[in-house]
């Protein structure tokens, strides 16, 4: 796709496109979801929805996993103490879901397992099913940090369960 391509898409994919994809009753279920993940494992999952990127980050030729890497930095992801972090974004106009993972995470739950997770969702909004594919997504990233950071009674909330729309 040219840049010009990308742009046109960025510019055309408003905050109302967003709104629509991800509405309020939306957002209540994903944070609910988070929040009851994160009482059965030690992680600590964002979830970051995105519209489009701005002017200057396309023209730059922001990736969308590059984006993803500046959120994780700038929401403090990274930031947990067992290095659990783990991002979840969410790019409406490139159609990509990106996950970052803290080192922790990185060592023990692989690549596969994670695009597995991000076709779950990118199969479901190419069906326009944004709840759904969701939460069936963040129904798999907490089944797999259960698995490998399972709650040992020590759990805290380090990170914000709401998810953000930008």
């Amino acid at each position: 796709m040219t840049t010009f391509a990308r742009l046109f898409k960025h510019l055309r994919t408003t905050s109302a496109a967003g709104r629509r994809a991800f509405p309020s009753d939306t957002l209540k279920a994903i944070e609910a979801a988070i929040t009851e993940g994160e009482r059965k494992h030690r992680a600590e999952v964002r979830l970051i929805v995105e519209p489009a990127l701005g002017l200057q980050e396309v023209l730059a030729g922001m990736s969308p996993r590059e984006r993803a890497r500046a959120l994780f930095a700038q929401y403090g992801v990274w930031d947990t103490e067992e290095n659990c972090g783990v991002l979840v974004y969410i790019n409406l106009a490139d159609h990509q879901v990106e996950i970052v993972a803290d080192r922790g995470v990185g060592k023990v739950i692989s690549a596969s397992d994670w695009q597995t997770v991000c076709r779950t969702m990118t199969e479901g909004f190419a069906r326009n099913d944004y709840h759904g594919s969701t939460l069936a997504a963040l129904a798999q990233i907490n089944a797999l940090l259960q698995q490998h950071y399972p709650d040992d009674g020590s759990t805290r909330n380090q990170l914000s369960d709401n998810p953000v729309m930008l």
